[in-house]
């Protein structure tokens, strides 16, 4: 079989080291909880080849390099209907998975928060996810309040999974490398069914505030209710690096009290 080349259009850089690999694989540790995982973005499978060994779940790959699907064809012919040559971020989850499964993946770099978003549209679905990003945005997703990489994905991705940075990369280990250093998360579905509040409101309140994250809060959120319609609620003269996920909940809460006045 001939090597699938990296293309610069749909961000491939091709994961050659086996060790993170394998690492990356182990990562998957609440397999009781499902039975089903999707690798997203499997390139010339060095992911997959561990992934199979894990018997006590069925892999799902799907890829949207034709090429790459044609090569993992050739490669995992048994795989049939369980490789998808398809867009990731607008596949029908709901069509092929009937129950919890996972996410996995050395993810491309140039649409990580979408696919995080993604993850967050199906959290009750998904119930596990071990992934790639650039290191940055690994960094983002697991900082805590009072950092400056505290931002949107950290509270929306805080409110429902429990986050574990588990480690590095170096641009060594890709083919081609990047020109960035990249980071192991792995998400674990919280056990928060539904936020106590509004949550298309905690997504707006949260969005809003850090939109204009170097404004307080009570210009951040003018959009959202009146500024005379605020009170002196301490939250509203803070900006919104300054509030852990629990603080935007009782915010939620508060706001959804003031709006229905």
């Amino acid at each position: 079989m001939s090597l699938v080349k990296a293309k610069k259009h749909l961000g491939q850089h091709f994961l050659a080291d086996k060790g993170i690999a394998a690492k990356i694989v182990a990562g998957l540790i609440h397999t009781d909880q499902y039975k089903q995982v999707l690798e997203v973005g499997p390139g010339m499978g060095v992911l997959s080849d561990f992934l199979f060994e894990r018997k006590e779940i069925e892999s799902f790959l799907i890829d949207i390099d034709t090429e790459s699907c044609d090569f993992l064809r050739n490669k995992y012919p048994h795989l049939g209907e369980n490789l998808i040559n398809g867009d990731f971020l607008k596949l029908d989850l709901n069509a092929i998975f009937k129950d919890k499964f996972a996410v996995i993946g050395n993810f491309p770099y140039n649409i990580s928060s979408q696919i995080l978003f993604k993850i967050l549209e199906h959290k009750d679905q998904i119930v596990e996810m071990v992934g790639m990003f650039q290191k940055e945005v690994a960094q983002r997703c697991a900082s805590q309040s009072g950092t400056k990489d505290y931002g949107i994905l950290s509270v929306l991705i805080q409110a429902y999974y429990d986050i574990d940075y588990l480690f590095s990369v170096k641009p060594g280990s890709f083919n081609p490398p990047p020109k960035v250093n990249s980071g192991v998360i792995r998400l674990t579905r919280n056990k928060v069914q539904n936020l106590p509040c509004d949550e298309k409101l905690f997504w707006r309140t949260v969005k809003a505030g850090f939109n204009q994250r170097r404004k307080t809060l009570r210009n951040a959120l003018s959009g959202t209710l009146p500024k005379d319609k605020m009170d002196n609620h301490p939250f509203f003269d803070k900006r919104a690096e300054q509030l852990t996920v629990a603080d935007f909940i009782s915010l939620t809460q508060h706001l959804s009290t003031l709006i229905a006045i």
